[in-house]
C-alpha cells in the first residue's frame, strides 16, 4: 500500500465568483480573486492510499463515508490517472506503474464549519476535498505541472487554493477551458500585517447550496450578467493594484462593494436567495459605523454564500476591533472558546468610539471568532500523526 497525506487551505474571495458558462467543465462567467487563509487556523487534511488489496475506490469525509461516484470526483480521478499513464509511457517514474491499476481510498477531515458558507468561496467543503484529492493524488502518482485546470473541474473556485497568498482565477475565453486557470498574484509574505477575522454567525447548513444558487442566478438575474461583463473586469485590475501597493483603503472598499453586489445579485435572482441574516446585517452596520468614526476604511467585510462575516483589517487595528465585536456581540454563555486562532491582546475603547458603535448589543449573535492571516498553499506532509488511514486502508478512529 502506498499512502500520501497533504494539507490545503481555505480561500476567501474578495472579488466573487458566482455563475458558470459551462457547468460540466466548471468555467466561470467572470474572473475572481481570493486570499488564501493560513493553515495554522483553517485547513483540510487528506490522506490518499492505493493498494491492490482494495476492491473499490472509497472516500470518507469528516468520519462518514461518502459517494465516490460523484461525477466531479470521478472526472478528477480519471484525469490524474491519465496524466500518470502519460508520464509512465514517456519514461517517468517506474514505481507509478505498480499502483496505476490499484483502487484508492481517500479520507479527509477539516477544522472549520462545513456547509455554513464559511468555506463557500471554495464551493463548500466537499468540493475543497475534491480539489485536495487532486493535489494528493498527483503526489501519489508522481504527476507534476499545472493542476489547477483539473482541480477546477472538481471544485470550482477551490482551484484558487492551489497557491498561497493572493490568487486570481482567470475566467478564460476558450470553450475547452484550457485558459481558465488559477494564478498567484502575490505570495502570502507580501502583506505581512494583513489580518483576517472570521465571525461565525451560524454553523448551520445553508438553505440554498452554492451550486444550485448560482445556476438559478445565471438563469434569472440581469444584474449578474451586467456584473460579469461590465463590473468585474475593472474591479479585478483595481484589486490587483491595491494588493500590490498594499493600499488597504482601496482594498477594503473594493472588497465590501463586491460583497454587496454579489448579495444584490442573489436578491435579483428569482426567486430571491437570502444568504445573510440579521446578525450579518448588524455586522455590516458595525463596520461602517466603526470606519465612519475614524473617517477612513480601517476594517472591511466580505460575505460568501452564508451569514458568516470575513473581516479584513491591519494588525494595528485588530485588537481594538476585536474588543468592539466582543462588546457588540458578547458570548451568550461560557463554553467553547469565543476567540480562536492568532493571539489578540486587550485594547481600551474610548467613550467616543463606544458611542459610535454600541447602538444595538446582540448577545450570542456570534458563536465564535477565528483570527488568521494570509498563508501558504497546499503541501505534502511527512507528519505521521496527520495520516488518516490505518494499515488496513480504513479511517483511523480519530479520523
Amino acid at each position: 500500500m502506498k499512502k500520501v497525506t497533504c494539507t490545503a487551505p481555505v480561500n476567501i474571495a474578495v472579488i466573487k465568483y458566482w455563475g458558470k458558462r459551462n457547468e460540466k467543465l466548471i468555467l466561470p462567467i467572470n474572473s475572481s480573486l481570493s486570499v488564501t487563509l493560513h493553515q495554522d487556523q483553517l485547513k483540510t487534511t487528506t490522506t490518499v492510499a492505493a493498494s491492490r488489496e482494495f476492491t473499490e475506490d472509497r472516500i470518507w469525509l469528516n468520519g462518514k463515508e461518502d459517494n465516490i461516484n460523484h461525477p466531479r470526483l470521478q472526472s478528477c480521478l480519471r484525469e490524474i490517472r491519465r496524466l500518470a499513464r502519460k508520464r509512465r509511457s514517456s519514461g517517468g517514474h517506474g514505481g507509478v506503474s505498480r499502483i496505476l491499476n490499484d483502487k484508492v481510498h481517500i479520507c479527509s477531515v477539516n477544522n472549520f464549519p462545513t456547509a455554513a458558507g464559511l468555506a463557500s468561496s471554495a464551493a463548500g467543503y466537499a468540493c475543497l476535498v475534491l480539489y485536495l484529492s487532486v493535489y494528493t493524488l498527483a503526489k501519489l502518482y508522481g504527476v507534476e505541472g499545472e493542476l489547477s485546470e483539473i482541480a477546477r473541474q472538481g471544485s470550482g473556485s477551490a482551484c484558487r487554493s492551489m497557491y498561497g497568498g493572493f490568487v486570481q482565477w482567470l475566467m478564460g475565453d476558450r470553450a475547452d477551458g484550457k485558459d481558465s486557470l488559477a494564478q498567484q498574484v502575490e505570495a502570502e509574505s507580501h502583506w505581512p500585517d494583513l489580518r483576517i477575522l472570521i465571525l461565525v454567525a451560524s454553523a448551520e447548513k445553508k438553505h440554498v447550496g452554492s451550486t444550485a444558487g448560482m445556476q438559478t442566478s445565471v438563469e434569472t438575474s440581469p444584474l449578474l450578467k451586467f456584473r460579469a461583463e461590465s463590473v468585474v473586469p475593472g474591479r479585478m485590475e483595481e484589486m490587483i493594484e491595491a494588493i500590490r501597493k498594499k493600499d488597504f483603503e482601496a482594498f477594503g472598499q473594493l472588497t465590501m462593494k463586491d460583497s454587496n453586489q454579489f448579495h444584490a445579485t442573489c436578491l435579483d435572482t428569482y426567486p430571491p436567495i437570502f444568504y445573510l441574516n440579521q446578525v450579518s446585517q448588524r455586522i455590516i452596520s458595525l463596520v461602517h459605523r466603526y470606519n465612519g468614526h475614524y473617517g477612513q476604511t480601517k476594517v472591511a467585510y466580505s460575505f460568501d454564500a452564508g451569514p458568516n462575516a470575513v473581516i479584513f483589517t491591519l494588525e494595528p487595528t485588530l485588537n481594538e476591533f476585536v474588543e468592539v465585536v466582543k462588546r457588540c456581540f458578547p458570548p451568550e454563555a461560557n463554553g467553547d472558546p469565543y476567540l480562536k486562532g492568532l493571539p489578540v491582546g486587550p485594547a481600551p475603547l474610548s467613550q467616543e468610539l463606544l458611542s459610535a458603535v454600541e447602538t444595538d448589543v446582540c448577545p450570542g449573535g456570534i458563536c465564535y471568532m477565528i483570527v488568521t492571516q494570509p498563508g501558504p498553499g497546499p503541501a505534502e506532509s511527512a507528519d505521521l500523526s496527520l495520516d488518516l488511514l490505518g494499515p488496513d486502508g480504513l479511517p483511523k478512529p480519530s479520523a
